[in-house]
């Protein structure tokens, strides 16, 4: 009896704060449907009378604790702050400039004619790519039946296709042959195969493979990978560093491998084979939309995914899925988006070519382009340009203490070849006021090279420390 009476005490101790929070509940609900009068708490909350006796005071709408110019700048602020940089002789003879208003009012410019653009070109291509095809695009890498027992894997041209599958925290978080290939296997293992032979298809994209206007040494050198519809790691080997000479091929073998760790054996060595446009798919994985895909490509300025972007955009718009089909797409397509393109000519959608020309007032359309409230589906270009000191291209620039004020202030795309430096973004000065800028130097001194970094990073924190506010 004593252990029975203690254990229902202890029941007791425990259900009756629980009967007494419950016959409360049931006397607020008994209070509200009988008087019908009263608000639905549950539903209209900010309905609910307070206390009697208890006065709050009216809602109003709170200050602002930080507001931003939306207005255009001086022009002569902005040449008074620019003027005594563009001098400088670590930029050499040759510097282009323009700085304008986000709502596309010419604030200065200096220089004329045009200039090697070097990265910053992958601009043009990143707003091309999202104009032709949208920020949730996403590309494919499938693999098909060819008869039986036979399959072909067939690039997609999704330029971040990963050997491996990605990490946790990867973003953007790429597709993968590793899950391609168990995702094959599950279905060839179903209907009961377990050998087969393998193919590839890279013939998406058509032409040279390496482009003619880059200079011969950047294969060699391992600058840049052969441009193919299929590859993994951009064509980078799996262990080493450099590029391989055929990263379809090497993809191709890639996902053999991890097919017959799935259970699936492979006869023979993987071989290039057109695919059958109407053949049966057996599996396939998709790369991040293409806005992530155009954040990495500017925030790193990642060549071979800017290859790749640039024959999508062909493709996309029904050119020639070439080198020189791309960058035509491209030029076209910002073109006709109202972006001035008089005197620009360009041979590659990476800006790795030394024979491209852009006048800054092109990147300076572009970037206000990708602003305006007309296109939004072009902000990815503005989002996924480098802060000054901070990530990307930009990680180990501006750390002079006279570039303290572009720290933070400053989003650019790094442009940068032998004797080439450029810096195309956007900058928000002291007073608030936004603008858009694009330097460009095609004339330095190989000893001057970092010098002229340095001298064009003063130019767009000059910019931030300006109280430029017309």
């Amino acid at each position: 009896m004593v252990r029975r009476d203690a254990r229902h005490g202890s029941r007791l101790a425990f259900w009756l704060p629980v009967l007494l929070v419950v016959a409360l509940l049931g006397g607020a609900g008994t209070a509200y449907w009988l008087d019908r009068d009263q608000p639905d708490p549950t539903e209209d909350p900010e309905q609910v009378a307070p206390p009697a006796g208890l006065e709050l005071p009216p809602l109003t709408d709170p200050a602002p604790v930080a507001t931003a110019a939306v207005g255009s700048a001086d022009p002569v602020k902005v040449r008074r702050a620019l003027a005594p940089l563009l001098g400088d002789d670590d930029l050499g003879p040759h510097v282009l400039t323009t700085v304008a208003g986000v709502d596309g009012s010419l604030l200065f410019t200096d220089g004329t004619g045009e200039a090697v653009p070097a990265s910053t070109l992958k601009l043009l291509t990143a707003a091309a790519a999202l104009e032709t095809m949208g920020p949730d695009h996403a590309f494919a890498t499938t693999v098909v039946s060819a008869g039986p027992r036979r399959i072909v894997l067939v690039g997609g041209g999704d330029p971040l296709l990963s050997a491996t599958r990605p990490e946790r925290g990867d973003y953007p978080r790429p597709a993968d042959v590793v899950t391609l290939a168990r995702a094959t296997a599950a279905q060839l293992q179903a209907s009961g195969t377990t050998r087969i032979r393998l193919g590839y298809d890279a013939t998406l994209f058509t032409g040279p493979d390496v482009n003619p206007h880059w200079p011969p040494s950047y294969l060699p050198d391992e600058v840049v990978a052969p441009i193919q519809s299929l590859w993994v790691d951009e064509g980078r080997p799996l262990e080493g560093t450099g590029r391989v000479e055929d990263p379809a091929q090497v993809a191709a073998t890639v996902f053999a491998a991890a097919l017959a760790r799935a259970g699936i054996e492979v006869v023979g060595v993987p071989e290039p084979r057109s695919a059958d446009p109407a053949a049966p798919e057996i599996a396939r994985v998709t790369s991040p939309p293409l806005a992530q895909i155009v954040e990495h490509t500017l925030l790193v300025s990642d060549n071979e995914a800017a290859e790749v972007l640039a024959r999508q955009v062909a493709i996309a718009t029904g050119a020639p899925a070439t080198f020189v089909g791309g960058a035509d797409a491209v030029l076209s397509t910002v073109a006709g988006l109202g972006v001035p393109t008089s005197g620009a000519t360009t041979y590659d959608g990476s800006g790795l070519s030394r024979d491209n020309r852009l006048d800054p007032d092109t990147l300076t359309g572009v970037l206000e382009l990708a602003g305006s409230a007309e296109h939004p589906d072009l902000r990815t270009v503005l989002t996924g340009l480098p802060v000054a000191g901070f990530n990307g291209s930009l990680s180990e620039r501006f750390a002079e203490i006279s570039d303290e004020e572009g720290r933070g202030s400053v989003r650019a795309k790094t442009g940068t070849l032998t004797g080439v430096s450029g810096l195309a973004g956007t900058v928000t000065d002291r007073t608030g006021t936004p603008m858009v800028f694009a330097v460009l130097a095609d004339d330095i001194a190989l000893l001057d090279t970092l010098d002229a970094r340095a001298a064009l990073d003063d130019v767009a924190a000059a910019l931030a420390a300006c109280r430029c506010a017309a």
